[in-house]
């Protein structure tokens, strides 16, 4: 679970054959080599663009852009390669290793540029990624929004002579036919001579993610100690219910600052959750809830009794997690904002909350009118389980049990994109 310092081998190398696919220059300020015809790749083939190479080989800055989306966990999977395969370890790729995005840069063995994101991407959905090169360094996206940058640069002008270009492998001296093959589907590789802006990103993707999941993913991709505080009511808060195991957030921090590992551990994690709590007491103790903690991430779960309170009905709710939004939005730092849904309850032990539906879909269109991360733990128990509460994971039809913490955890962790089955926290069988 630490981060893997070079390529990794996928396996045995097996035979390539280049695949039929559309590749062409555009002129003007459009791509140089645009493949916009989706291949799919059973880890033993790959797509030959090397007729497209020598449009590349100058580049010193510009943007590598591509859509994919994996259908198996390899250990190093190539999204694009450029190489001179008469070379050995002569190549710019951009690959997955572990799941992880991994931008490298190498000339006749020699390292020129080569790191990855603790971010994971080969979670089955569409993603579309893309690297920058320019004066100031080196930039990796996800989903349109930046998630890991370097002051160091190298690109594919640093890599001589350059005469192989392909997708789904990479190609050198040892491996002539290709290593690192791709499962899963390329749907689109481009390539510019220029360092495309955020705007521009954006609108290459086909689904681009929330402006803060992208700030979350730099977040946890960056060496910098940060802050998460996770606030909310009795859920967040974890008492009693747990039955002496581990609450969500005490999953999450294992996950972030143990097995994320170092300098990561230098995180802190604030459960500052109250049982009982409201959306309208959240925002008359924001101060000392959240504010006193000077976080970086702030997580909100809430609504749970807001439901039971009166006069906090939908649009009160909605009202105040605005509010609660835009207070985490003008702290120090602009901190990034995570809404997380309430789990559904049992109906028949807690009717009067049975429209709790109602709160998760009012909080899931603050968070894409605020362009928060949203997280939604209510639909994501009823799809799970037919469309019926799953009672296993409530200890009183209401609060999640252990087995409903950690349920809350995983979806979390995976909707934050750092999920990987090497985890003791992912991979948790909870009695």
């Amino acid at each position: 679970m630490r981060r893997r310092s070079m390529l990794l081998a996928a396996g045995a190398a097996a035979l390539s054959a280049p695949s039929a696919g559309r590749a062409f220059a555009a002129a003007g300020s459009g791509p140089l080599v645009d493949h916009g015809t989706a291949v799919v790749l059973n880890g033993s083939k790959h797509v030959d663009l090397s007729s497209q190479v020598r449009a590349l080989a100058p580049l010193t800055t510009g943007t590598i852009l591509v859509t994919f989306r994996t259908t198996s966990h390899n250990d190093a999977m190539t999204l694009i390669s450029a190489s001179d395969p008469a070379d050995p370890s002569s190549n710019l790729t951009l690959n997955l290793s572990g799941g992880a995005l991994q931008f490298s840069v190498r000339q006749k063995g020699a390292v020129l540029l080569n790191f990855m994101t603790r971010t994971r991407y080969d979670d089955g959905r569409q993603h579309t990624v893309a690297v920058t090169a320019g004066s100031v360094g080196t930039r990796l996206y996800a989903g349109g929004q930046a998630v890991f940058d370097t002051a160091a640069r190298a690109f594919f002008g640093s890599v001589s002579p350059l005469t192989a270009l392909t997708l789904g492998a990479n190609r050198d001296s040892d491996h002539p036919s290709g290593e690192w093959f791709f499962t899963g589907t390329v749907e689109r590789a481009a390539v510019w001579d220029r360092v495309l802006d955020a705007g521009e990103l954006v609108a290459q993707c086909p689904r681009p993610v929330a402006t803060d999941h992208g700030r979350i993913s730099t977040v946890l991709n960056s060496n910098t100690p940060a802050t998460w505080v996770l606030t909310g009511d009795s859920i967040t808060h974890g008492a009693l219910h747990t039955n002496g195991r581990r609450s969500y957030p005490e999953h999450w921090t294992e996950r972030v600052r143990w097995e994320l590992g170092k300098p990561k551990n230098r995180d802190f994690v604030v459960d500052s959750g109250v049982s009982g709590a409201t959306s309208a007491e959240l925002v008359s103790y924001f101060a000392e809830r959240v504010t006193a903690f000077s976080p970086k991430v702030v997580s909100i779960m809430i609504g749970t009794n807001d439901i039971a309170t009166a006069g906090l009905g939908l649009e009160t709710y909605r009202a105040n997690l605005v509010s609660l939004v835009r207070s985490v939005r003008a702290l120090p730092g602009s901190p990034a904002v995570i809404l997380q849904a309430p789990n559904p309850v049992d109906p028949a032990k807690w009717p009067g909350r049975v429209a709790l539906s109602g709160y998760a879909q009012v909080m899931g269109e603050v968070a894409a009118r605020e362009k928060a991360v949203f997280v939604d733990h209510y639909n994501d128990w009823l799809t799970g389980n037919g469309g019926q509460v799953p009672l296993s994971l409530l200890n009183d039809g209401l609060h999640p049990n252990e087995r409903g913490h950690h349920r809350i955890a995983v979806k979390m962790i995976k909707d934050l994109q750092i999920f990987d089955t090497g985890s003791r926290v992912c991979t948790l069988s909870v009695p």
